[in-house]
């Protein structure tokens, strides 16, 4: 249950909407804990052989936030700098530009993203609840619900969580399920 120090803690009973955004908002505070406040350095270490790093996360996520939130929900447009990403040449432009982006920049991208996200999810939420339709269709014309474009954005914080907890143990030794009470990025 969210308290003044633990703010990103699910309403322990609310509505179907309210725990979905509390799912969430959870997994984006953890997400933004394990990613916070590191230097290029630390945004760019990978374990293993992987190429997965923090800072591609935080770019990575930033863009999820905003495709969910605009074009998957109302049709809006995805916006800089997702438009002008060299998504041709490479496919995973979000993950591989991230080594030549600032550790500020990475930050506010996310920031910023995971803001905007939050405020239109919250509007859609009022206006129709969960099983609302958004723009998002299946190929055989069938709209998506809120519902479930919340539930996909959950389940990509989730994956996305858990290979931050492994890079972050990596940088410095950072390791827990939660932010520490009182915690902000």
């Amino acid at each position: 249950m969210a308290t003044e120090d633990t703010p990103w803690e699910p309403p322990f009973a609310g509505t179907e909407g309210e725990h979905l955004l509390g799912a969430l908002n959870r997994l984006r505070t953890t997400f933004r804990w394990k990613a916070g406040g590191l230097d290029a350095a630390g945004l760019n270490s990978r374990v293993g052989a992987s190429t997965l790093t923090l800072g591609g996360l935080l770019k990575h996520l930033a863009l999820v936030e905003d495709d969910c939130s605009g074009p998957r929900l109302s049709g809006a447009r995805l916006g800089q700098p997702w438009e002008s990403g060299d998504w041709e040449s490479d496919p995973r432009w979000d993950f591989s530009s991230a080594a030549t982006d600032s550790p500020e920049t990475l930050y506010s991208l996310w920031d910023l993203a995971s803001a905007r996200s939050q405020e239109r999810f919250a509007a859609a939420l009022a206006d129709g609840g969960p099983g609302r339709t958004v723009s998002i269709t299946a190929a055989d014309g069938t709209s998506a619900s809120l519902r479930r474009l919340l539930c996909d954005l959950i389940e990509e914080y989730g994956r996305h969580t858990g290979h931050a907890d492994l890079l972050r143990e990596q940088v410095d030794g950072l390791v827990g399920e939660d932010p520490p009470p009182g915690w902000c990025p």
